[in-house]
């Protein structure tokens, strides 16, 4: 987690200041002029949910890679699903970005484990968001996971495709047919 840990570097000592030593806001806070992170972004943060990856030739697994290159954050969300419910059963990401990002990821992971294909199709941005108290400025963190998301779903059905498979209605087409 070398990433991880650069990031922590800039925004622990900032809250520490504030805090006076290691506990956690429950609002956002100025801190030297900026704004400082909502609890629920330090939370996942520094205790990332499924960090890691599956193997990218499992048939069972979906592997979504979204980047913001003005910001540089790049994204890789995976879920892993069973194919006789179409649950999704593991979901992990490596992200390469900001706190807001990784939380976003992280928040991703959790949220999609245990739901069906085209419910996870429906998990948008603004709920990512909202669910972290992200600053506009922000925003992006969150787009990038609703977009990682729904690469990783359009990812695993295609493999399926690939495979013979065709014929099926696909959660991607059901969605939009919603």
């Amino acid at each position: 987690m070398l990433l991880r840990a650069g990031g922590r570097r800039l925004l622990a000592p900032g809250l520490r200041r504030v805090l006076g030593g290691g506990g956690l806001l429950a609002d956002p806070v100025a801190v030297g002029g900026g704004r400082a992170y909502h609890e629920r972004v330090v939370d996942h943060y520094e205790n990332p949910r499924n960090v890691g990856s599956f193997e990218n030739d499992d048939p069972s697994v979906g592997t979504g890679l979204v980047g913001a290159p003005a910001c540089g954050d790049v994204m890789k969300l995976q879920i892993r699903v069973d194919e006789s419910s179409g649950k999704i059963v593991d979901a992990c990401f490596k992200t390469f970005g900001c706190g807001s990002a990784i939380a976003s990821s992280s928040v991703a992971t959790e949220w999609v484990k245990g739901k069906q294909m085209e419910e996870v199709l429906t998990i948008k941005n603004s709920e990512i968001a909202k669910h972290l108290s992200l600053p506009p400025v922000k925003l992006h963190c969150s787009m990038l996971a609703e977009d990682a998301i729904k690469a990783a779903v359009k990812n695993y059905e295609a493999k399926k495709a690939k495979l013979g498979q065709k014929g099926k209605v696909t959660a991607a087409e059901k969605a939009a047919e919603a």
